[in-house]
């Protein structure tokens, strides 16, 4: 069985309005810096970049 505690929620906040954000969950021993991924923003009606708030 995998060991508990690796993966945590992150909050994932768009970078052009900063008014839509996603919650993903991320293992944190594997990837320690902070990511930034391409999602789909409903508010600003494209694809923009998010990232991971602290």
């Amino acid at each position: 069985m995998a060991k508990v505690g690796n993966r945590q929620f992150k909050t994932f906040t768009c970078t052009e309005c900063k008014g839509y954000s996603y919650r993903m969950d991320k293992n944190v021993k594997n990837t320690p810096e902070r990511l930034e991924l391409n999602k789909y923003c409903p508010k600003c009606k494209k694809h923009t970049s998010f990232k991971e708030e602290k």
